[in-house]
């Protein structure tokens, strides 16, 4: 009783148990096709049936294998080498296991699939029996084979596959539904029978490789696939974690097309054959506008307040009248002295009637109905409200603008419908503006300090820019963050492939900047 001892033996055993449980798996699902055939309550039971019949068929394979391999009498000599049966059954087997597991891993690895068709008509089920048999004793030989490289001895084979039929037969759904899931289980235990095959023909040549060595292999082999699959079940708990909505938006994008320019340009070859995407550059970020809305501040979007054009009612009539006639906007708000001591909302129109007629403009606010004078009650909004929220105030304003304040009441913007257009298809700039970014030649653009970043991410096809742990949503908010000070006209930095050189600075803020892509030369000449 000294084998229980042994390691190897224990070693061997358990190794084998495991590959003839997936070399059983393809037997499993044919069998389950087979069944299929029958009605739904012999089912079970021609499982039941083609699983016995299958450990019966390859214990009795190991059985007479076992024997033939004991036939060590030379049979014929070709110069130095003198096969025996043995060493004719060994080599034999060993190309066959070897042609089956190239071919097993060429169709797992091309991708082809065995389509399963539907038979509306029940068969016997003495002809489904029939092919049962049939279809164990093809799928035994492998079986049989790889036992008898793995191990010496005939208990240790037989057990192997009792045990792992006994797996199979409590345990046939889960098994199926475990590999089916994890593909890469099955190439490994491929790449198995390689090794085995490769042994057989060795011994069958005269090579004699120690079985300890295989084991070690496999071993090592099993341990690097635990922790990969370890490893993928922490990464599907954690891309899980994410919203639902968020996994939703990043699938579309892909499924779009949509994808982020890498660090490295890609090379001539790489632009010949890469496939036209389906859909076009600005469908792309139409889509990304719209999955990413919800996730945006207001400050993002709206209308920043050093951009606003406002009316001051201190002024003189003449002043008011002449920037009325040279705005191009609709609606404006009205203050008195200051934008943050604000009056109303007024359409320019009704102010220039007023200006015209009466040469001053009546500051009393009225209320929806505007019956007595030209300014409306303003709708405020905290910039701390979501987009949706915005939008949903938006549509019961009645074309009114809507202007953003901070948690002190002080004016930071003011939001229109066309803000929530600009965020999902581009800037819309009105006859006073230009864009924001502006192409001056391939990898270069001229980009003005108020840019969104949303934007600018899509426009130069990068990522990294947006963060939601950042407080800024311009350009030069993610600029000031990594100077740490206010920069000096020249100035230059680069982050993620891209140069951010300062063009102007006006009034304390960051007036202009000129993008460049990093090409490979210019990185080495750097480096």
């Amino acid at each position: 009783m000294e084998w229980l001892f042994d390691p190897a033996i224990w070693a061997g055993l358990l190794t084998l148990v495991v590959l003839e449980i997936v070399l059983g798996i393809d037997n499993l699902i044919f069998i389950a096709i087979l069944a299929d055939k029958l009605p739904p309550h012999q089912r079970d039971k021609a499982r039941l049936i083609g699983l016995t019949l299958a450990m019966l068929m390859r214990l009795g394979l190991l059985t007479i294998v076992s024997w033939l391999v004991t036939l060590t009498t030379p049979l014929f000599a070709l110069g130095p080498w003198s096969p025996s049966g043995r060493d004719l059954i060994l080599l034999l087997g060993g190309v066959f296991l070897l042609f089956k597991a190239t071919v097993e891993l060429h169709e797992r690895l091309e991708g082809v699939t065995q389509v399963q068709t539907q038979s509306r008509v029940y068969a016997s089920f003495g002809a489904v029996i029939v092919q049962i048999v049939v279809l164990d004793a093809v799928f035994s030989l492998d079986a049989v084979i790889t036992a008898v490289g793995m191990v010496d001895e005939l208990g240790v084979m037989m057990a192997a596959v009792i045990i792992s039929i006994g797996v199979m037969i409590v345990a046939s759904k889960p098994l199926t539904r475990f590999v089916n899931a994890h593909p890469t289980v099955v190439v490994l235990c491929l790449s198995f029978l390689l090794m085995i095959g490769l042994s057989l023909v060795a011994e069958g040549l005269g090579f004699h490789i120690p079985k300890g060595y295989l084991y070690a292999a496999i071993g090592f082999s099993i341990l690097i696939e635990a922790l990969n699959q370890f490893a993928r079940r922490n990464f599907l708990k954690n891309e899980e974690r994410l919203p639902l909505r968020d996994r939703t938006a990043d699938t579309v994008l892909r499924l779009m097309g949509g994808k982020r320019r890498q660090d490295a340009e890609p090379d001539a070859q790489d632009a010949q054959t890469e496939e036209p995407q389906a859909f076009g550059v600005e469908e792309r970020n139409m889509v990304s506008g719209v999955l990413t809305l919800a996730d945006r501040s207001i400050r993002s979007i709206m209308t920043p307040r050093s951009e606003m054009s406002w009316v001051n009612l201190d002024d003189e009539p003449d002043d008011i009248l002449r920037q009325l006639q040279e705005s191009p906007h609709s609606r404006m708000p009205v203050g008195r002295g200051q934008l943050d001591n604000l009056v109303g909302i007024a359409r320019t129109k009704d102010l220039i009637s007023q200006l015209v007629l009466q040469a001053r403009i009546d500051d009393g606010v009225v209320d929806g109905n505007g019956l007595n004078g030209p300014i409306r009650k303003p709708i405020l909004l905290p910039d701390t409200a979501g987009v949706l929220k915005a939008m949903d105030t938006l549509k019961r304003a009645h074309g009114q603008l809507v202007l953003v304040t901070d948690e002190f009441g002080i004016v930071q913007g003011l939001l229109t419908p066309v803000d929530i257009l600009e965020a999902i298809a581009g800037e819309f700039p009105d006859e006073d503006e230009q864009l924001a970014i502006q192409p001056r030649g391939p990898g270069e653009w001229e980009v003005i300090g108020t840019a969104d970043l949303h934007q600018l991410e899509q426009v130069l096809e990068t990522e990294g820019l947006v963060s939601i742990d950042d407080d800024y949503t311009s350009l030069a908010g993610f600029l000031l963050a990594r100077f740490e000070s206010m920069p000096e006209p020249g100035q230059e930095i680069e982050i993620d492939g891209l140069r951010y050189r300062i063009l102007s600075v006006e009034e304390r803020r960051i007036a202009k900047v000129l993008i460049q892509r990093i090409v490979a030369d210019d990185a080495e000449q750097a480096a």
